[in-house]
C-alpha cells in the first residue's frame, strides 16, 4: 500500500519524458471515454450565453486536438505556453512578428535554407535587417555586436552541416544586449537538447520532421515561458491564422507518443552509418556531433543527451569525376536511402542539399558545399543502412 500512494502523490509535472510525450494533455475524453485524443472537426462550438463557452468558440482561435498537443509538446520542451502552426515556416514566421520595424536578426550562418529565404527575401525587404554571422565564435561575436540587435536566431545542430552552438553561452551574450534568443530545435528534439532550460527565449520546430516522424504531416511549433512573448504568439496565431488544423495535430500528438524510442534508434543507426562513412576511401569528410573533431562537439556533448539521427559527409574528387559529382552519383544509387528532401521521419533519406534544400541560398553566406551529402538516418535495420551506403559508394570506384 505504502508504494501505491507514493505513485498516487506523483504529479504530471514529475512524470519523465516518455510518460509525458503519451499522457500530457491527453487526459481520457470526459464525454465517449476515448484513450485517443478525438479529432474535434467542428470550426464552431455552442455557447450556453453570449460569452459563456467551455474554452472553445472558433477553430481558428482554439481546437480541442490542437490544445492536446499544444500541453502535450509544451511540456515536453518545458514550457509554460505552446503553439501549433500549419509549417514549420509558419511557426517561424509568427515569431519573427515580434519584432519591430528596423530590429535586427542575427542568423547563424550555417542554417535552413527556408529560414534563410523567410528572413532574407520576406522579412529584410519590409524593413528588418540581419546578419549572417558564426555563432561558434562567441568572443568575435562579442566584440563585433550590431548595436540594432533584438533576435539570435539559431539551430543546433545546424541544418544541413550539424554544426552546435552553446545555447547557454549565446543566451547570455545576447540577452546582455537587450536580445531574445530563437533556437530551432527541429534536429534534436526536446528529447535530446531542451532549450529554455539552458537560457533560450523561444524554442521552434518544424513538426514535420521528428515529432511527426512518420511523413504524413506538416506542421510546425513554437514553445516558450515568457508569459507577454506568448501572448503575442497567441495573438498573431489568432489574427494570422497559420494554424495547424484538427487531423494535423492528431498525427503530431500521435507521432510524438514514440519520439523517445525512435530517437534511440535514430541515434544508435546514425552511428552505424558513421562508423562505415569514416573508413571509406571516397569519403573526404564526415561531419557528426558526436566526432570529436567536429565543430561544436563539445557543445554538444554538453547539452545534448545523444548526437541524433542526422549525419553529413563530403565526397572526395576521383574515379574520373569531381566532387560534386561523385555525391550526386551516391545519391542516386542508394536502394533504401530514399532520394527525398525533408528529415526526421521513420524512413531513411538522402539528399544533395546544395541542389536540393539549401538551393535557395546559393551565392549567399549560407552556401553549402557542393561536394556535401545529407543522411536522414531512420530506424531500419542498422546493418542494412550500412551495406546500401557502402554499395552506393563502391559505386564511385
Amino acid at each position: 500500500m505504502g508504494d501505491i500512494e507514493e505513485q498516487s502523490s506523483h504529479t504530471p509535472g514529475d512524470w519523465g519524458f516518455e510518460t509525458r510525450a503519451v499522457h500530457a494533455g491527453q487526459d481520457p475524453d470526459a464525454a465517449s471515454g476515448a484513450v485517443v485524443t478525438p479529432i474535434t472537426l467542428s470550426t464552431t462550438f455552442a455557447q450556453d450565453g453570449v460569452g459563456n463557452h467551455k474554452g472553445f468558440e472558433y477553430s481558428r482561435s482554439g481546437n480541442p486536438t490542437r490544445a492536446a498537443l499544444e500541453a502535450c509538446v509544451a511540456s515536453l520542451e518545458q514550457a509554460r505556453h505552446g503553439f501549433a502552426f500549419a509549417s514549420g515556416l509558419a511557426a517561424e514566421d509568427n515569431v519573427l512578428r515580434v519584432l519591430h520595424q528596423g530590429d535586427r536578426i542575427l542568423l547563424g550562418n550555417d542554417a535552413y535554407g527556408g529560414t534563410f529565404r523567410l528572413i532574407s527575401k520576406v522579412w529584410e525587404p519590409l524593413g528588418f535587417p540581419w546578419s549572417a554571422v558564426d555563432l561558434t565564435d562567441v568572443d568575435a561575436l562579442a566584440a563585433d555586436w550590431p548595436a540594432d540587435t533584438k533576435m539570435v536566431w539559431l539551430e543546433t545542430p545546424t541544418n544541413p552541416l550539424l554544426t552546435c552552438i552553446d545555447i547557454e553561452a549565446i543566451a547570455e551574450l545576447a540577452h546582455a544586449r537587450g536580445a531574445i534568443v530563437v533556437v530551432d530545435n527541429t534536429f534534436a528534439t526536446p528529447y535530446l537538447q531542451q532549450p529554455l532550460t539552458l537560457g533560450a527565449d523561444i524554442v521552434v520546430h518544424s513538426a514535420t520532421k521528428y515529432l511527426g516522424g512518420h511523413s504524413d504531416v506538416v506542421g510546425g511549433f513554437v514553445a516558450l515561458n515568457d508569459d507577454t512573448l506568448a501572448d503575442r504568439i497567441r495573438f498573431t496565431q489568432n489574427a494570422a491564422g497559420a494554424i495547424a488544423a484538427p487531423f494535423d495535430c492528431y498525427l503530431v500528438l500521435r507521432g510524438v507518443k514514440t519520439l523517445a524510442v525512435r530517437m534511440e534508434r535514430h541515434c544508435a543507426n546514425a552511428r552505424a552509418v558513421v562508423d562505415l562513412l569514416l573508413g571509406h576511401p571516397a569519403v573526404d569528410r564526415v561531419l557528426y556531433p558526436q566526432l570529436p573533431d567536429h565543430p561544436g562537439h563539445r557543445a554538444a556533448a554538453k547539452q545534448m543527451r545523444d548526437f541524433g539521427g542526422m549525419v553529413s559527409f563530403t565526397l572526395r574528387d576521383g574515379y574520373g569525376r569531381s566532387a560534386e559529382a561523385n555525391a550526386l552519383e551516391v545519391v542516386r544509387h542508394t536502394e533504401i536511402f530514399t532520394l527525398a528532401e525533408s528529415l526526421g521521419a521513420v524512413e531513411s533519406l538522402i539528399e544533395h542539399p546544395g541542389q536540393m534544400t539549401h538551393a535557395s541560398a546559393a551565392g549567399s553566406p549560407l552556401q553549402v558545399p557542393a561536394a556535401l551529402v545529407r543522411l536522414s538516418v531512420g530506424i531500419e535495420s542498422a546493418a542494412d543502412l550500412v551495406a546500401d551506403l557502402a554499395q552506393a559508394l563502391d559505386r564511385l570506384r
